[in-house]
């Protein structure tokens, strides 16, 4: 079992920043890619980044590109998401997830664990 604890989220006017934490405990955090997907108010939860094993592999949605940045720090057992030049759209509860392999990371269900969301509000 891997428990997910995110943190960082908040209320922050469009063009603000914030920096999402999670935090895991149970299992060795290297042995999982982490992402973060994030759910808006009547829709589906969607794909915002993911990070292989090592850290050496990123992706991210086309909507955050160049604007988010994705990190882990294994040593620490912690996955961040920062978050620049924020807008309204970006709105949302943020969750992250753990999967034990490299593959399939843009896929929702494919993820073994996740947290249980903190809450991102961007102000117009």
């Amino acid at each position: 079992q891997v428990q997910l604890v995110e943190s960082g989220g908040g209320l922050v006017q469009a063009g603000g920043s914030l920096r999402l934490s999670c935090a895991a405990s149970g299992r060795t955090f290297s042995s999982y890619a982490m992402g973060w997907f994030r759910q808006a108010p009547g829709k589906e939860r969607e794909f915002v980044a993911t990070i292989s094993r090592t850290g050496g592999i990123t992706y991210y949605a086309d909507s955050v590109k160049g604007r988010f940045t994705i990190s882990r720090d294994n040593a620490k057992n912690t996955v961040y998401l920062q978050m620049n030049s924020l807008k309204p759209e970006d709105t949302a509860v943020y969750y992250c997830a753990a999967r034990g392999s490299d593959y399939g990371l843009l896929i929702s269900r494919r993820y073994d664990y996740w947290g249980q969301g903190t809450q991102v509000t961007v102000s117009s």
